[in-house]
């Protein structure tokens, strides 16, 4: 059973940074593209960022350039580094494995996300 279990988020003011971090089990980590996403009460999950196995990477418009995506495939860890974060960047932040062709997760379950919030 694949299990992700996401930390590092908080309150932060504006133009602030965070750092998260999901752990991945259940699966061959290196074998899959993750991804991290992030959730406001009343909509859908957001991709935001995407890694495939080879560490080529993707981002949403509205983070580019802010957001870094790396992975560490001895952790079985995938991070986001969040700079300049904005209000606008507030949402549970999750993680999940992610097809790359078309950006839909391959597990259908969420972890318990992490909380991010920005506010001053």
């Amino acid at each position: 059973q694949v299990q992700f279990v996401e930390s590092g988020g908080g309150l932060v003011q504006p133009g602030g940074s965070l750092r998260l971090s999901c752990a991945f089990s259940g699966i061959l980590f290196e074998l899959y593209a993750v991804g991290w996403y992030r959730q406001v009460p009343g909509k859908e999950h957001e991709l935001v960022a995407r890694i495939r196995s080879d560490s080529i990477t993707d981002y949403s418009h509205s983070v580019k350039g802010r957001f870094t995506i790396s992975r560490d495939n001895a952790k079985n860890t995938v991070y986001l580094q969040m700079n300049s974060l904005n209000a606008e960047d507030t949402a549970v932040y999750y993680c999940n494995t992610v097809r790359w062709n078309d950006k839909t997760t391959i597990n259908p379950d969420w972890g318990q996300g992490t909380q991010v919030t920005v506010s001053s």
